[in-house]
């Protein structure tokens, strides 16, 4: 049997039918179920579980007691914090036959902090930033920073993670940011830059 090209912890369960990338690492009582696809390089922390046919991009870290439930799509280098929880019924109950999947997805470079509730149906953003404790019900913009519950849009984030405060240019169709921590100039579409001044 080739050797494995992940590093699984001797408690961790990966079930057959699981893709798992190179240089991928899975920890203590992590469960990856049948189907998922993770990446190349990724840390899946202690206790996480990880759903059938659940998709998991290159670089991407989820910490601690994570569920990422069936539907979920994680882009790459995608930082997911502690006690997350992803979910995937609009309308659950415990005797329904009848449920159906309504999917998430998390874009590129996108970070959720420790403890958010991410209710499905939802896509949040490239570089977007969800606060700890958040319940994120609704689609959160590119560079968006959003917390509270329910989460609102309260800013935006740079690239590097920043809160972006500095303006240099305006049109119509846009607002551009320039990052006071690391120089990046960030545009941010202007009806999105409105909706957070509300």
């Amino acid at each position: 049997m080739a050797k494995e090209k992940f590093f699984k912890h001797p408690t961790a369960i990966v079930e057959e039918g699981a893709e798992i990338g190179e240089g991928t690492k899975i920890w203590h009582f992590a469960h990856v179920r049948r189907g998922a696809k993770i990446g190349k390089n990724c840390n899946i922390g202690k206790d996480v579980y990880i759903d059938v046919n659940v998709v998991i991009g290159d670089n991407v870290k989820i910490q601690n007691g994570v569920s990422v439930y069936r539907g979920v799509v994680l882009e790459d280098e995608v930082f997911v914090g502690p006690h997350v929880v992803f979910t995937n019924d609009l309308y659950p109950r415990s005797f329904s036959r009848n449920w159906e999947i309504v999917p998430t997805r998390v874009k590129r470079g996108a970070s959720i902090g420790a403890n958010a509730t991410i209710v499905c149906g939802i896509t949040i953003g490239e570089y977007a930033m969800i606060g700890a404790g958040s319940v994120v019900t609704k689609n959160v913009p590119r560079h968006g920073l959003v917390y509270g519950n329910p989460a609102r849009l309260r800013g935006f984030v740079c690239f590097c993670g920043k809160p972006l405060k500095k303006i240099i240019s305006e049109s119509d169709k846009e607002v551009i940011y320039k990052c006071e921590y690391c120089g990046a100039e960030v545009p941010i579409e202007r009806v999105d830059y409105e909706k957070a001044l509300k």
